[in-house]
């Protein structure tokens, strides 16, 4: 039997997309001043959404790299 995965659940940060990078990622600076590495998440890129540079997307950190997470979507 297996058991549910213990994941963490982080909080969703705000940042702004700075520039975008080769192999669907982007850089993005949240409002706290640090910078990472995030690639869309599963449903952005199933609904194609359109990701620019000034954008203010909601971000999640990973947990094994700080330095990166995953777009999870466009803020008007």
């Amino acid at each position: 039997m297996r058991h549910a995965s213990r994941r963490v659940v982080a909080e969703p940060l705000v940042g702004r997309v700075i520039e975008p990078l080769p192999d669907a990622l982007y850089r993005v600076e949240l409002d706290d001043g640090h910078r990472i590495l995030c690639h869309p998440a599963g449903k952005a890129r199933l609904q194609a959404i359109r990701i620019l540079p000034g954008d203010r997307v909601q971000v999640e950190l990973s947990a094994a790299d700080p330095g990166r997470g995953r777009i999870l979507q466009r803020l008007a």
